[in-house]
């Protein structure tokens, strides 16, 4: 499945990309998150990434779609 990631703050800088074209053969978030560690081993460092699913926070057992709007969310910090 081909997916469109749109990323934000330090998961841009890791991607390079503010919107990525990602290709893998899982369907789930979890899935989602390992191959972007394979890809982007950067990644494993944000322990506390969300990944939002059309809008919404999604758990890790939720099945993406093409034509998803997916958000990787990165660690926020503030004080």
């Amino acid at each position: 499945m081909l997916y469109t990631l749109k990323t934000f703050g330090i998961t841009r800088e890791i991607v390079g990309e503010r919107e990525l074209k990602f290709e893998m053969s899982g369907n789930h978030v979890a899935e989602l998150k390992k191959e972007l560690i394979i890809r982007y081993p950067e990644m494993k460092a944000l322990n506390s990434m969300m990944v939002a699913v059309n809008n919404s926070y999604a758990p890790d057992e939720l099945e993406l779609k093409e034509g998803d709007e997916i958000a990787l969310i990165p660690p926020v910090s503030g004080g």
